[in-house]
């Protein structure tokens, strides 16, 4: 199968539902990663110092991602995709 066959020049969701469910999934991610690194340095502000940075970087890479699977028509019905 072509790789062309595979991508299409349209994303399936809209750039703001996008980016919604990134700051929205990033935000629990936060938590989880605040949480964890708390327990590991028993310092709330080392904590928050990773948990911060860390998820700024996972934000940026996620929505790239996800942009890029948006466009990936590989496992996507017919249908589907003309639903789109």
């Amino acid at each position: 199968m072509p790789v062309r066959s595979l991508l299409t020049r349209y994303p399936h969701q809209a750039r703001a539902r996008a980016i919604v469910k990134t700051m929205l999934y990033r935000v629990f991610m936060l938590a989880i990663t605040v949480t964890i690194a708390f327990v590991v340095t028993d310092n709330i502000g080392d904590a928050l110092s990773i948990g911060l940075a860390a998820n700024v970087l996972k934000t940026v890479t996620y929505y790239v991602y996800e942009r890029a699977w948006d466009r990936v028509t590989w496992g996507i019905s017919d249908a589907e995709a003309d639903a789109i």
